[in-house]
């Protein structure tokens, strides 16, 4: 996830990513992505289970943002928002 200006780079991971996101959306989380304004899904992957889900989490996040940036670039190039689309 994103913000609208596109400078804040949010990784998680959900068993409901529409429930998840719209939590994000009206800021019903308090933490990171509320402080930073982070509403915009801009890319993601559905795994098998949990377990693969956490550890692509994990690889995301421990990746540079030119990396993150290169991976939401080869799937979302103009950084739409996904959410109506899931």
């Amino acid at each position: 996830m994103m913000n609208d200006s596109n400078t804040v780079i949010y990784t998680g991971v959900t068993s409901n990513l529409k429930k998840r996101v719209y939590e994000h959306k009206e800021k019903l989380v308090k933490g990171f992505t509320s402080k930073y304004s982070v509403s915009k899904l801009v890319h993601y992957e559905i795994l098998d289970n949990i377990e693969e889900a956490i550890l692509r989490e994990k690889q995301i996040k421990a990746g540079s943002r030119i990396k993150k940036l290169k991976l939401i670039l080869g799937v979302n190039p103009e950084f739409e928002d996904l959410y109506d689309s899931i």
